[in-house]
């Protein structure tokens, strides 16, 4: 399996969609489906019946996950900027494409 080029914790520009140009953190990855969940991007709600465990019920509002292709990786001017690996003291490490600096994580 080929190594992730966007990691939980990354910042992230949304490239289309109805979030687009939107920023936000990377909160999780779902390599198998190809998805991450971005903080604050691609809200959803679902309306919920009261229950036992929410006697009040109400609508709950989460992030949905997005498919992977649809973000990129911020730069350090929070503009988008693809991903490539080089090797740095006998180490792989995640390159921004466009300022060719070491992303952190």
């Amino acid at each position: 399996m080929a190594a992730a080029k966007i990691r939980k914790g990354d910042t992230v520009v949304v490239r289309s969609g109805k979030d687009k140009g939107r920023t936000g953190t990377v909160l999780q990855v779902l390599p198998k489906d190809e998805k991450v969940v971005v903080q604050g991007v691609n809200i959803a709600a679902r309306h919920r019946k009261p229950s036992q465990q929410n006697p009040q019920g109400g609508i709950d509002r989460f992030e949905a996950p997005l498919h992977i292709s649809k973000v990129s990786v911020a730069d350090k001017d929070g503009k988008p900027t693809r991903v490539r690996f080089e090797t740095k003291d006998g180490k792989k490490v995640r390159v921004a494409v466009k300022s060719g600096e070491a992303i952190d994580g």
